[in-house]
């Protein structure tokens, strides 16, 4: 007896969708011996169904995604169009007519992810979204499954390739940051408007996902301390390799000592070249998970592209077909630890600190007054004089966001401090 084939609507065919489709044509007799049922491409919706679509059968073209999703007879819907609406949307009318779906929408699931969960739980169908964070690299289900047993109790990593090959280049060749990001553009690694990449919210969407995960805790995008890179010099980088460091764009999840609360962060740190994440180049992706019983993992790979996201997005379909063929879902939400998320003030970590001074006698010791007022210990200082003017570097032992904060408001008050030339927080140690 033949087995039915399951029916696939594909919502999006840009460079992700129409690998997906490519894919789902040429390894065809593969997925079909791995879910136990042939696959079907039933549909796909776009916005221009003008363009020629090589190896897509132009009937099956559309440009009413909601007509597509309401069809009853599909068994998967694959979203690949991102952005918050009409995704949203078609993502739960999808389950109330029958599907099941897998997406690539970071910014969504980061936004909405937990009435996305319910909707999907509600009417007994499975959400899966290994594509959202870190393109091809295994990193949601490990984290949602694998992990399931532990504790975790720190992400830390580089989740946006552009981002990574600008500092890389920054690094490798001395370039200064508007030249590293020409370079990304040209290469085809940053976007024309590189804002979401450059300015964290990338990073901060796929932070708030993973941390949700991790910690078994909901997290969205207005949780997630967010800093971008664009601030970030070359001479940055020489004081970062002065103390041994390089200096990347991290997602930083992390559960409190006492276990009762979390946060998640992203920003430019310093990081030491001994740490795994410190070699990681170009426009590659690394995560760093810490738990309790596993203890140290990373996860390394290509985090973005066509073929890489459409790698994750078809392990995703293979899932989600297979639960399908056993009247089954998958893990949802996990949300039952509802830890508290803390502010960014809490945080506790090193900083570097780059002043620009007048080169006088005594300014070393207001400045050393100031961070010993607010209560942050000095590790280190460094200092440069000439022609009246200095740069004093300081480096702290481990402190509270918040008192790092009121020690810069404080310095940038007395008349020997000419300004902040930059802070940077030292991180992987």
């Amino acid at each position: 007896m033949r087995t039915r084939p399951l029916k696939v609507a594909l919502l999006g065919c840009g460079v992700v969708g129409s690998e997906v489709a490519r894919i789902m044509t040429t390894h065809a007799d593969d997925l079909a011996a791995r879910i136990g049922a042939p696959v079907e491409l039933a549909g796909v919706a776009v916005r221009r169904p003008g363009k020629v679509r090589e190896g897509i059968d132009p009937s099956l073209v559309t440009t009413d995604a909601t007509a597509l999703v309401k069809r009853g007879d599909i068994d998967v819907v694959v979203e690949v169009i991102g952005g918050i609406e009409p995704a949203r949307t078609l993502i739960t009318t999808a389950f109330e007519h029958g599907a099941s779906v897998v997406s690539a929408n970071k910014a969504l699931l980061a936004q909405d992810g937990a009435a996305l969960h319910a909707a999907a739980e509600r009417n007994g169908k499975d959400l899966y979204y290994e594509a959202a964070v870190a393109g091809a690299i295994p990193l949601i289900r490990p984290l949602r499954e694998s992990l399931a047993g532990d504790k975790v109790n720190r992400v830390l990593g580089i989740v946006n390739g552009t981002t990574n090959f600008i500092l890389d280049k920054m690094d490798s060749t001395g370039a200064g940051y508007q030249e590293a990001l020409d370079e990304a553009t040209a290469l085809g690694y940053a976007e024309a408007d590189p804002t979401a990449d450059v300015e964290g919210f990338d990073a901060a969407a796929k932070a708030a996902i993973l941390a949700g995960i991790a910690f078994h805790t909901r997290v969205r995008l207005d949780d997630v301390y967010r800093e971008g890179m664009t601030e970030v010099t070359a001479a940055d980088f020489r004081s970062a390799r002065e103390m041994g460091c390089t200096i990347k764009l991290l997602a930083i999840c992390e559960r409190s000592k006492d276990g009762a609360s979390v946060t998640a962060r992203v920003h430019p740190a310093m990081i030491p070249l001994t740490h795994p994440l410190a070699s990681v180049r170009g426009a590659y992706n690394a995560v760093f998970v810490e738990s309790d019983a596993a203890g140290q993992l990373m996860f390394y790979g290509p985090g973005a592209g066509g073929s890489p996201t459409a790698s994750a997005v078809l392990g995703d379909l293979v899932a989600v077909c297979r639960n399908r063929r056993g009247g089954a879902t998958g893990p949802g939400e996990s949300a039952y630890a509802d830890l508290t998320v803390s502010p960014m003030g809490e945080v506790v970590t090193r900083y570097h600190i780059s002043l620009d001074v007048a080169d006088k006698p005594g300014v070393l010791a207001q400045v050393a007054t100031v961070f010993a007022e607010h209560g942050v210990s000095i590790d280190t200082v460094r200092q440069q004089g000439k022609d009246g003017e200095a740069s004093l570097v300081v480096v702290t032992h481990r402190a509270s966001d918040a008192s790092l904060s009121g020690t810069v408001e404080a310095l940038r008050k007395l008349d020997t401090v000419r300004g902040v030339a930059s802070i940077m927080r030292v991180e992987g140690e």
